[in-house]
Order: structure tokens, then C-alpha cells, then sequence
């Protein structure tokens, strides 16, 4: 099939990589523009782009594609289908009217559920037993297409939203290679009313840390906020990332202030629970363990963290 590829981040490589080795005709590669990374600013491209420059495919990087100039590009590359995996942009009706055989869209959630920019950090950040992946034919709503194949997976008591985003990576690219194979035999069907909040972007309001929401609240926000924004602390006037903690069973704390904390970096939270801390970053530093923090910053008796 001759596909046109839209796509960004990492979470986009594992589906191109996927459709170059089912064997089809990927005509041109749309990603983002270079962005400046590093102290020193340097052009860094998307890593789908580094991708397509290896396999050889064209490449273009559109800071629009509500252009005549962008939908007439895409009219002379003729696709029979445009994929769509974490771009970044919206398509415009016309676009979406090229490919003969649709714009199709892999999707990190269970739509209808986590429509919008981040759904597996909110799927951590809400504490779900499970998520998964779909495909869908994209329509003018965000989100909103009918919904081609879907498949689930269980969310891990320790997963991070990193480590879900690899493995939902993986399973985003079989879902892809398999919903194309099976296209004209597929029954897309309406999604229906969303059954979750919008899935917003995340920003760095979110990482600081109220010690007074129970442990597992606590923990799901440390999970769903990292790698980035990264939840946080304050110790001795200073910024603290957090980047992993466990949640402390079979202890009633009731009757300790939530942010005490202990030498071994236990942390008393809402409700009687507790939380231990394994995983943090100071600021200006390098990410290590608690137990190598609490060697160079040891905790005094009784000491609560701000919240």
C-alpha cells in the first residue's frame, strides 16, 4: 500500500518501522520542524525523522498544513492512505479528503476514553487497571473518528508513564500493520460519548507533591509524571524531583503528620499511609538513589516535608 507517514516523537518509531517492514510504499514522512536541545541550542530533528533518513524516505517538515502549497504536496504524492501517529498537528478537511483509502490514526487509549494529547500519563495519573491502543479513521473532531481495531493491555503496579509509553509503542505498530491488512474487511464503528475528562497536555504545575492525598494518589502521580514533568518536593529550601517511590502496606500512620518523614526516606501521607521513596534528583544534580541522597543529606529527626 503507498502510505504517507505523519509522526514525531519516539512513540511514532516502532509504527514506521512496522510498515517498512510489512513491505509498503512509504511515499514521504511528515514530522515536525527541528527544535534547539541542549545548552548550546543545536538543531536536533524528531526522532521519526532520523528514522526516514535512514530507510531513505522523503522527508517534510511543514510548520502548517493549512496551506494550498501543503495539500497540493500531498495530492502529488498520491497516497492510498495517510497514517497518522502522534504528529503533533491537526489535519485540515482537505487533507483528510486525499487518500482514497482514509486517514487513519493510532491512538495510546481505549477510545472513547483519554481523547486528547497525553492518555497514557492520565491513565497512570488516574490509577486505571488497564489501557491499550486503536485505530481509528480520523475525522474532523479531535479524536472523534470511528474506531477501526482495537487491543488492551493491564497497567503494571510500578509502571512508570515512560515504560507504558514503550510498551504501547509496540503494540501501537502490530495494531497499525494489522488494521492495514485487514482494512476492507474491517466494520468501523462510532465511538461514541467520551467516557473520560480530555486527556490535556501536562505542565510542570503538576510535579509538586501534596503530602496530605493518600500514598497510592501520591504514587500514581510520581508514576504518570515521569520522565517529565517529574513529581517534586521541597527538602532544605530546594527543589527535589521524585522519580519513583512504593507505596508502604499494612501500617496505620493516622496520628503522624502527613510530610514527616523518616530516615529511610518513608514519607507519612494522608489517611494513615505511607510512602517510601527510592528514586529522586536535587537540584543541579544527576538522578541517583534515595539511599545515596540520604548519605550526603541525612534526614533529621522528625522532619516534614512542605506541602
Amino acid at each position: 500500500m503507498r502510505i504517507v507517514f505523519m509522526g514525531t516523537p519516539n512513540f511514532s518509531v516502532p509504527c514506521l518501522q512496522a510498515l517498512l517492514d510489512a513491505g509498503h510504499e512509504i511515499c514521504g514522512v511528515y514530522t515536525q520542524p527541528d527544535k534547539p536541545k541542549g545548552r548550546g541550542y543545536t538543531l536536533a530533528p524528531p526522532p521519526v525523522k532520523v528514522l526516514a533518513q535512514t530507510a531513505g524516505i522523503p522527508i517534510f517538515q511543514p510548520k502548517t498544513l493549512r496551506t494550498q502549497e501543503a495539500v497540493g504536496q500531498l495530492q502529488q504524492l498520491a497516497p492510498d492512505v495517510i497514517v497518522v501517529v502522534a504528529y503533533g498537528r491537526i489535519l485540515p478537511k482537505k487533507i483528510l479528503q486525499i487518500p482514497p483509502k482514509g486517514c487513519i490514526n493510532v491512538h495510546a487509549s481505549l477510545l472513547p476514553a483519554y481523547r486528547g494529547a497525553a492518555p497514557i500519563q492520565w491513565s497512570v495519573l488516574n490509577g486505571d487497571a488497564e489501557t491499550g491502543v486503536t485505530t481509528m479513521f480520523m475525522a474532523e473532531g479531535l479524536d472523534t473518528g470511528d474506531i477501526l481495531l482495537q487491543d488492551k493491555i493491564q497497567i503494571k503496579q510500578e509502571e512508570t508513564a515512560g515504560e507504558l509509553q514503550n510498551r504501547l509503542s509496540i503494540m501501537g505498530a502490530n495494531l497499525l500493520v494489522q488494521t492495514l491488512g485487514q482494512l476492507s474487511d474491517i466494520h468501523p464503528h462510532p465511538q461514541g460519548k467520551a467516557t473520560t475528562p480530555y486527556a490535556s497536555m501536562l505542565d510542570k504545575s503538576m510535579s509538586p507533591i501534596d503530602w496530605s492525598k493518600t500514598a497510592k494518589q501520591i504514587h500514581n502521580q510520581i508514576c504518570g509524571l515521569n520522565p517529565w514533568p517529574v513529581a517534586s518536593t521541597t527538602y532544605g529550601g530546594k527543589m527535589l524531583k521524585i522519580y519513583t517511590a512504593e507505596v508502604v502496606a499494612g501500617r496505620n500512620l493516622s496520628k503522624m503528620q502527613p510530610g514527616t518523614v523518616s530516615k529511610d526516606f518513608t514519607v507519612i501521607c494522608g489517611e494513615g499511609t505511607a510512602l517510601h521513596i527510592t528514586d529522586v534528583q536535587p537540584a543541579g544534580k544527576k538522578r541517583m538513589s534515595a539511599s545515596d541522597f540520604l548519605r550526603g543529606h541525612p534526614l533529621p529527626d522528625g522532619a516534614v516535608l512542605p506541602f
